[in-house]
């Protein structure tokens, strides 16, 4: 057999592998019954705030305030607020950004915590010690209460918003990162690696990086959902998303003022919340079981 032809049978042999462990995890998590309800309602409300222009049945910024408090009806199934506007139509386009604030803020801290983690554990030394030091000093204030100082100083908006809310959870992506690195850093294929001349990004990227996603893509499934309730408590504050954009948090703001007679105000977009943590936190859970290699079919 020429050379030409092993390399080709390693290569399918390796693609073989990979797709056999995307079916097993497959498998696994459609055996979560919570999981898949979780995935259910989440593309749900992917849908929605995808589609929330053609959906809501109203422009989400009409007013009308002849119908001021209107409790629910079958013109207005989720009523209307103190202007008139419509819950449900304002509740599907909050939707998207709600989502986009949650998908992006992971989308920005775990590159750049996966990144830096990676870079500490392989590294180790002053550059391990430096990093942690820094992620220490993060790691000492609250999420919270760092993600309201930074956006304090931007100013509100959904932009500053996701910024805020990215940088207090990079500390948890680097050091999520750096544990795994540290488990893997001994491994044979590493050394086989180096021994071959492959460079530090190479080594990064290739050999580390794949076999240390599995609790990573847990965690940015779980951060996704810290996420929203963080975007919901900046906009609760007025510091997130700005009026007259809805958003589930900044409903809730200006609802609570007339919770005790017209609690639907507030009970509509706090149930939205709940279901799209929760459909997250399912998710996560499977995803947690589904990629543990300690589990057998």
């Amino acid at each position: 057999m020429s050379e030409q032809n092993v390399k080709m049978s390693a290569a399918r042999s390796a693609g073989q592998k990979r797709e056999s462990m995307l079916k097993i995890t497959m498998r696994r998590l459609c055996k979560s019954k919570p999981a898949v309800a979780g995935l259910v309602i989440l593309l749900v409300l992917i849908l929605i705030g995808l589609l929330s222009s053609v959906l809501a049945p109203y422009p989400f910024e009409q007013t009308d305030l002849y119908n001021t408090f209107g409790t629910p009806s079958r013109a207005h199934p989720f009523g209307t607020d103190e202007l008139g506007r419509d819950i449900l139509s304002r509740l599907m386009v909050g939707t998207k950004y709600s989502l986009r604030i949650g998908l992006l803020s992971v989308l920005y801290s775990s590159v750049i915590g996966i990144a830096l983690g990676c870079i500490s554990g392989y590294y180790g030394g002053k550059v391990d010690g430096f990093l942690m030091r820094v992620m220490d000093v993060f790691s000492a204030i609250p999420a919270l209460v760092l993600a309201i100082a930074i956006c304090a100083v931007l100013g509100p908006g959904i932009n500053n918003c996701i910024i805020s809310i990215a940088i207090s959870g990079t500390p948890s992506f680097v050091r999520m990162a750096r544990a795994s690195v540290l488990n893997v850093r001994r491994m044979e294929y590493l050394e086989a690696a180096t021994s071959i001349n492959c460079n530090t990004a190479q080594i990064i990227a290739k050999h580390i990086l794949p076999n240390i996603l599995a609790p990573l893509i847990v965690l940015m499934t779980m951060s996704v959902a810290n996420n929203i309730l963080t975007a919901s408590q900046l906009s609760f504050i007025g510091l997130g998303v700005q009026p007259p954009n809805p958003e589930w948090g900044a409903m809730l703001s200006a609802g609570r003022n007339y919770i005790r007679n017209y609690p639907h105000m507030v009970l509509f977009p706090g149930i939205t919340i709940m279901l799209a943590v929760l459909s997250l936190n399912m998710v996560g859970d499977g995803l947690r079981d589904a990629l543990d290699p300690k589990l057998k079919d």
